[in-house]
């Protein structure tokens, strides 16, 4: 019997070559969003266009700041991947409105890690009116969040009570 991988595994595959574009040196993430069942847009880390990315550079600076993953995002050269892919559906004129996004990432090791959006991501994919986030987890396998969920956890809670957070797995003493 010949195993066909499900849509979700397959455009989360898609997203994990995406994620080798990457010019972070922390982590690869990579991000696709597709609307009925077509890739519209995709997304990698990586340095505003036209600018020096962390690679260029030598170095990274936030952890040259010793800054913990998931805290102070506005001391990074980089873009993250869903923001990048947001961005680049708006640079061709595309409307992700009950879209999915995908998302895969790895740690510099390239051990898969959970792919979780940052809070800055979250709100974002939220406001673009997206339907779905796929993410892939450091288990090999992948969590669908339903945004609305996210939405309504928020009406109810703080956004700090957020379960799923990117870095808590990172953050190692």
């Amino acid at each position: 019997m010949i195993m066909r991988p499900t849509k979700d595994q397959y455009y989360l595959n898609i997203a994990k070559q995406v994620a080798q574009r990457s010019t972070c040196f922390r982590v690869r993430f990579g991000a696709i969003i597709v609307r009925d069942d077509q890739i519209i847009a995709t997304g990698y880390v990586g340095a505003p266009r036209k600018t020096k990315d962390c690679f260029e550079r030598g170095n990274c600076l936030r952890d040259q700041l010793k800054i913990p993953h998931g805290q102070k995002y506005e001391l990074c050269r980089s873009v993250h991947s869903e923001q990048n892919a947001i961005i680049n559906a708006a640079r061709a004129g595309v409307s992700l409105l009950g879209g999915d996004m995908f998302i895969y990432a790895e740690n510099k090791e390239r051990e898969a890690i959970d792919a979780f959006p940052c809070f800055i991501c979250k709100k974002m994919i939220i406001n673009a009116g997206l339907n779905r986030a796929v993410c892939s987890t450091s288990d090999g396998k992948y969590k669908v969040f339903n945004i609305q969920d996210w939405v309504r956890d928020w009406q109810e809670r703080d956004i700090l009570d957020d379960q799923h957070q990117y870095g808590k797995d990172q953050n190692r003493g």
